[in-house]
């Protein structure tokens, strides 16, 4: 299965660094699996080319494990992640933690006072937040600023950073290879020992990045109607920033409760891939994350989404570029129809070969860019199978909309020719092999494979399952998923001109 938000694949060759071809067979002579008595899952890559590392932490929980009422607090966890712990990150932790204690007892008088509702005291609440500010500004005081990632910088490390999405939350970054013990030092302490330091500042932070990628972007505010509109109940109707509202209420006890829930040993699943001893890794990760108290696996989500019963629609006003977005229902990523969605969708808009671009873009230029999905938001449950036009000017929603419903027409009344077919079945399998090339790729994609799957060999294996979709295949889950009754449009719309009729 593809994801498109980690589709953008490493470019390489579709060739080790030896110049060998690599099959499954070749690849598990370079892996090495363990998992530690507490259910944390190690995968150890062997690459000895260069005397670098790539590490890649991968969390099973992402935002749509957030809780009603907080969304955006998966996503609180990649902007706390390299805050610090006990002894990384403060001047003075035992005046620190009373600061930090002190901040959420007045918080807790404020929730009471606020949710007084109309009986509250704007005075009162007005004087708790002077008095929360001047908490808050003590606690922070005590914080020394990006010493965990001055650590990891001044010994080497490249590429600190970490991401959030609808069903998983990584980190990850780069150590020469004669630092590798203190990668395992760090990273364990962070899940030992975290502490969730400047989390209001982070905050506001947060509430700032929706207002810029979402509510000051029309791709932003697109995306966020489609997944409100399409998805009645399950939680990928929300994005992983989440609500302004919620993520300006969000309390620091509810992302300690969230790790307590979501960052366990068994929930978690570690790659390392680069110049490294696996006997050796194995010690240090029996030393250090062996640590980890263990806990029993977070519920998964139980919302199944309703059966749609007709198309939807939602309009965006924008006075700037137009955009059409259209998705349409499709089964998890464990379904036997999911690589034969991959092919479809790279058979519509895999670059200049697609049908939507040679369409829309080449021939009857009334698009400026067309591009399909077949898996959006997340895998995990089931999604979405998206199409998103840019009209080129002159040309409207109206007409690009009715020229794509003449292209899936098209996909579900004639078989895809077997030139076509075997192209885009390279591509797929070719995108897949690509990642061998980079440590930072492969380390992040066996994660991902191990996590969601229970084993990484998947990434091969996938490969063959390509290799067995047929014409019929493609033909059979464009007629049963690209229909009317599972289809939702969001599209943007010009505000009208003042005095206008």
């Amino acid at each position: 299965m593809r994801i498109r938000s980690l589709a953008l694949l490493i470019p390489g060759l579709l060739l080790i660094r030896s110049g060998q071809a690599q099959s499954l067979q070749d690849f598990e002579k370079h892996v090495t699996e363990f998992k530690l008595a507490n259910g944390l899952t190690f995968l150890i890559i062997e690459r000895h080319e260069a005397p670098v590392v790539s590490f890649h932490t991968y969390v099973n929980a992402g935002s749509v494990d957030d809780k009603s009422g907080q969304t955006g607090l998966a996503h609180m966890f990649e902007h706390m992640a390299f805050k610090g712990t006990e002894t990384i990150g403060t001047k003075n932790w035992p005046e620190e933690k009373k600061a930090l204690a002190a901040i959420e007892e007045i918080y807790d008088r404020l929730d009471a006072e606020r949710n007084k509702a109309f009986r509250a005291d704007p005075k009162k609440i007005e004087a708790i937040q002077a008095e929360l500010k001047t908490a808050i500004d003590k606690a922070n005081s005590y914080v020394e600023e990006n010493e965990y990632p001055g650590i990891v910088e001044s010994n080497g490390g490249a590429g600190l950073n970490a991401g959030t999405a609808e069903d998983q939350t990584t980190y990850f970054y780069n150590f020469p290879s004669n630092r590798i013990e203190l990668w395992f030092l760090l990273e364990s302490e962070r899940f030992l020992h975290p502490v969730f330091r400047e989390f209001y500042k982070e905050r506001d932070v947060v509430r700032e990045e929706r207002r810029m990628r979402t509510e000051s972007s029309v791709e932003g505010k697109l995306v966020e109607q489609l997944l409100s509109t399409a998805f009645a109940a399950h939680p990928y109707k929300t994005s992983p920033i989440g609500w302004a509202s919620d993520i300006e209420n969000l309390r620091e006890p509810e992302a300690e409760t969230y790790f307590k829930h979501y960052y366990v040993p068994a929930n978690l699943t570690l790659g390392i891939a680069g110049d490294v001893n696996p006997a050796e890794a194995k010690r240090l990760a029996e030393k250090y994350f062996g640590r980890l108290p263990a806990g029993p696996l977070p519920p998964i989500v139980h919302t199944v989404e309703p059966l749609q019963l007709g198309e939807k629609r939602v309009a965006v006003q924008s006075p700037s570029q137009p955009f059409l977005l259209i998705g349409y229902k499709r089964p998890d990523q464990y379904s036997k129809d999911d690589v034969a969605l991959d092919v479809l969708s790279d058979i519509l808009s895999d670059g200049r070969t697609g049908i939507m671009y040679k369409e829309m873009v080449r021939d009857k230029k009334i698009a400026l860019a067309a591009e399909s999905g077949a898996t959006f938001p997340g895998g995990k449950y089931p999604g979405l199978f998206v199409l998103f036009v840019a009209p080129n000017q002159g040309h409207s929603i109206e007409e690009n909309e009715k020229a794509l419903y003449g292209i899936i027409d098209g996909v579900k009344q004639n078989k895809v020719d077997a030139e076509s077919l075997q192209r885009e079945k390279t591509k797929l399998r070719a995108s897949l092999i690509r990642q061998l090339d980079s440590n930072s790729g492969l380390a992040q994609q066996l994660c991902f494979y191990q996590a969601n799957f229970g084993d990484w060999r998947k990434m091969f294996t996938e490969l063959d399952e390509y290799n067995k979709v047929t014409a019929d295949d493609v033909l059979r889950v464009a007629k049963t998923y690209l229909v009317e009754n599972s289809r939702t449009v969001a599209y943007t719309y010009a505000p009208a001109k003042e005095g206008a009729k």
